[in-house]
């Protein structure tokens, strides 16, 4: 993954009124393609169509590709950008509809799509619950993982994007203004936990009973917000090089998933040398490379379990904060 910039979009969509929506699209993209070379270009979840649509949304759905997906892809190609958005999609059988997210390239082409797996409340009841999480591998700009809304709040997304090669999420959500804190917590904390970046795109405006907050940012691996907006309507934008995720993975600490397989993160296991951590005592550095070889899970070792067996003990096995010797 090489060096590249990221715009996120924050907008009020038109409720219901999905060409008036794509004009506005359409708008934003020549905008920012004609200020600065932006490589990928993120809006927030659902926003052809808006979000409190109820039944209605059986109007709106379209499949994958239809119109507004090949719109997108003309106006990427005509940027020459990459272009991530929200959209109600549905199958062959009419009445069943997702909550989606696609990803269109600078060649017109449709990449990848994913359907939301974590559905909150009303949208139950309109939509159908995913079951993939897929991961895009674009090639030019890496692999890229997409998701929406309340999947930002299970950290079993993010990771399974980060074990499957994900360099880059994409976050499109629907947030509510009353539940900003969440957003901002969660946003950073996927950052952190998988030590990857995250472009995070969330809406404004008022539909019908709902107000949503903005904020939309992009956050690099050690959780730090490097481009962000508050309420108001507009786009953050930043650079992303792919080789800094790895720097501050060996130089500052990382969190460990207890659970990650060895072969998984090799970036996280540089980490844990014998000889470059002085956190834990040489004879604990020891066994857990003795064990770490022998296994195909992750066994991180605290000194708690000095003198205990690694097969016999069933104690939870604690995730631990590694650190470099400077």
């Amino acid at each position: 993954m090489r060096e590249i910039t990221v715009a996120t979009v924050q907008m009020k969509p038109e409720l219901g009124n999905s060409e008036n929506n794509l004009v506005k699209m359409s708008d934003f993209v020549s905008k920012i393609a004609s200020q600065q070379k932006v490589d990928l270009i993120v809006f927030p979840e659902l926003i052809t169509s808006g979000y409190e649509l109820g039944v209605r949304f059986t109007e709106l759905a379209q499949r994958v590709p239809g119109p507004a997906i090949n719109l997108m892809a003309q106006r990427a190609a005509d940027a020459g950008v990459y272009i991530a958005f929200g959209l109600v999609t549905k199958e062959k059988v009419e009445s069943i509809l997702y909550n989606s997210a696609v990803l269109v390239g600078p060649e017109g082409e449709l990449l990848g799509a994913y359907h939301k797996v974590h559905l909150r409340g009303e949208e139950r009841m309109a939509f159908r619950e995913g079951f993939k999480m897929p991961v895009v591998d674009t090639g030019e700009i890496g692999k890229i993982g997409l998701m929406l809304g309340w999947d930002l709040a299970f950290p079993e997304v993010s990771r399974s994007m980060t074990l499957d090669g994900a360099e880059l999420l994409c976050v499109m959500a629907n947030w509510e203004t009353s539940y900003m804190d969440e957003w901002k917590t969660y946003v950073r904390a996927r950052a952190y936990e998988n030590a990857i970046f995250v472009a995070a795109a969330n809406r404004v405006g008022n539909d019908v009973t709902m107000n949503f907050g903005g904020e939309s940012m992009i956050v690099w691996p050690r959780g730090r917000v490097y481009a962000s907006l508050e309420s108001e309507t507009g786009t953050a934008r930043d650079g992303v090089k792919a080789p800094v995720a790895e720097t501050v993975a060996q130089k500052e600490p990382v969190p460990v998933h207890p659970r990650l397989p060895l072969p998984a993160r090799p970036r996280l296991l540089r980490l844990c040398d014998p000889q470059k951590v002085t956190a834990l005592p040489e004879s604990i550095w020891t066994k857990y490379a003795a064990t770490a070889r022998n296994s195909r899970r992750f066994r991180p070792v605290s000194p708690l379990y000095i003198g205990q067996s690694f097969a016999s003990t069933n104690l939870p096995a604690p995730i631990t904060w590694w650190s470099e010797s400077k």
